[in-house]
């Protein structure tokens, strides 16, 4: 075995659990890495407030995990975005395999979380994307003015639909028990705030109308009493939030769980499986909040440190660790954009960039396009690899407008409708990569086949740049049309443009739009994405 290419511990997931694990681990000098598909912070960073953190008055998911994440880098963490595709956990030492490379390690901490669940009432799945939502921070702007049903009695339901008025006309909540599930301070926001009307013993029975959902019917579980809302401007929303389902699926036939499927530990967070631990929303447990979750992290840590130990004594060499040189940062929301950490970061993907590249602009004389302006120059005054052009009398519809091209300024059917910041950089900058190099996002030899082998076909992806869920299609949206140069990957911001809006009919992103007329919603790896354009 190689030091170099070994860990004592790899973390699958970098939520409050698995970012608290790291700190624990890397400041016992222990040599940990954390793997994460989407964003770090998990689930938590698209809350907008958080009160209940003991020791913090007042925070959002965002702030807290990204001090979180540099606590842990200043130890020694190490971090990747990688989607692990298999695991073999059963050795002495276990292997990760994911898109980014093969990682192996004494011990692993499944932290993997979990997702919004649906409920299965007639009209949710006709309506997703077009009136039926999941998350309030990616999709509540689209419902501003109109009425907001929220579905939903515990924790997320009481919380969201306080969020939510900052939006909606008014917001009704649907509540099947006697009262919220959730902690009475947390119930009584939602309870007094004059734009919110709370519902007991009342379930939804159908969501229904055309194109966007005009009429909702909710009865009465003890009296059986039906009531129909039918919307006078023919738009309304519906938030479910009725708990979640645990992202358990890659370990399932390794590890034991629940008949839900969420993972069996004990009190020590550990599983079945001799070093391998679980901790936070993916595990079976009776509350689901970050105080739980950062917990459960700092429980299995502490187990996972006798682990790696024991397992050091029994191989005869120990991994290293190299914390940070201890500084003094600014915190993560007052750092601008291109910061010391951020420009180390490019710096690694500008060197993996093979081709220079042209930024061509198509601007007009807004504020977003002087914004456009200064992201995109500040960004190639970094590289030499990238060069900046301003398209003279462009016709463009949706500007601003960032156009990626060769040297030669051939197109690689990459763009950006919008300034690429928020949730929607790290995939710009991925797709800068990928026009440039096969560094980007890894593939398989079958899935690059059938990308190779698809039609023509023009891909509009449609974001908002708060969205945790879009950059995955993005990625995978982008690379497909580097693959093949009959396939174009345009990405919008689509708070800019009403129009989009209005002609696809979007109340909640991400939006796929494939040939102007095949529209989708929702995440997509790459494999879902190539399915859907072969099936469509």
């Amino acid at each position: 075995m190689n030091e170099k290419n070994i860990y004592d511990a790899i973390i699958i997931g970098g939520g409050p659990a698995g970012l608290s694990a790291a700190i624990y681990l890397a400041r016992a000098r222990y040599r940990v890495l954390v793997l994460e598909k989407e964003t770090f912070g998990g689930q938590i960073t698209i809350t907008s407030e958080v009160v209940n953190y003991p020791g913090i008055e007042r925070t959002d998911g965002k702030y807290l995990t990204q001090v979180m994440r540099k606590q842990a880098e200043n130890f020694g963490a190490e971090f990747s975005v990688a989607e692990v595709r298999d695991t073999d956990l059963t050795d002495d030492i276990k292997t990760v395999k994911t898109d980014k490379g093969v990682f192996s390690s004494f011990g692993v901490l499944i932290a993997t979380g979990a997702r919004p669940r649906t409920l299965g009432f007639p009209g949710e799945e006709k309506f997703k994307g077009h009136g039926v939502a999941y998350c309030a921070t990616c999709d509540g702007e689209f419902f501003t003015g109109k009425e907001i049903f929220v579905i939903g009695g515990g924790f997320a339901a009481a919380e969201e639909s306080v969020f939510l008025t900052r939006y909606a006309k008014h917001v009704t909540v649907l509540v099947r028990e006697d009262d919220f599930t959730c902690a009475a301070a947390v119930a009584e926001k939602a309870k007094e705030n004059p734009k919110i009307t709370v519902l007991t013993n009342t379930e939804v029975v159908s969501v229904e109308g055309g194109e966007y959902p005009n009429k909702i019917i909710y009865k009465n579980n003890k009296t059986g009493k039906e009531t129909t809302f039918a919307s006078k401007d023919d738009a309304f929303g519906v938030f479910v939030f009725v708990g979640y389902e645990p992202a358990s699926e890659l370990v399932a036939n390794a590890v034991a769980t629940d008949k839900y499927g969420y993972i069996l530990t004990d009190k020590t967070q550990k599983t079945n499986i001799d070093g391998v631990y679980a901790a936070g929303d993916v595990c079976e447990k009776t509350l689901r909040q970050v105080v739980t979750a950062v917990s459960d992290g700092a429980t299995a840590a502490t187990e996972l440190e006798k682990y790696a130990a024991a397992m050091q004594r029994k191989t005869g060499f120990k991994p290293k660790n190299e914390p940070a040189v201890n500084k003094t940062d600014p915190p993560p929301e007052t750092q601008k954009l291109f910061d010391d950490k951020v420009t180390e970061q490019l710096d690694k993907v500008f060197e993996k960039m093979k081709k220079p590249l042209t930024l061509k602009l198509h601007l007009d004389k807004t504020p977003k396009s002087e914004e456009l302006r200064k992201f995109v120059t500040e960004l190639a005054v970094k590289t030499e690899k990238l060069n900046v052009t301003t398209a003279e009398n462009s016709e463009e519809q949706h500007k601003p407008f960032v156009e990626i091209l060769t040297a030669d300024v051939k197109k690689t059917g990459l763009g950006f409708h919008g300034v690429p910041t928020g949730h929607e950089f790290t995939p710009f900058i991925l797709g800068l990569l990928n026009a440039s190099s096969d560094s980007g996002l890894k593939i398989s030899a079958e899935t690059e086949q059938k990308i190779k082998s698809l039609p023509k076909t023009d891909m509009k992806i449609l974001v908002t740049l708060t969205c945790s869920m879009c950059p995955e299609l993005v990625a995978a949206a982008q690379k497909t049309a580097t693959i093949n140069e009959n396939i174009t990957a345009e990405v919008y911001d689509v708070s800019l443009f009403p129009d989009l809006r209005e002609k696809y009919k979007i109340m909640s992103v991400p939006c796929l739009v494939v040939n102007e007329n095949d529209v989708s919603f929702g995440k997509k790896d790459i494999d879902t994405l190539i399915d859907f354009l072969i099936n469509k």
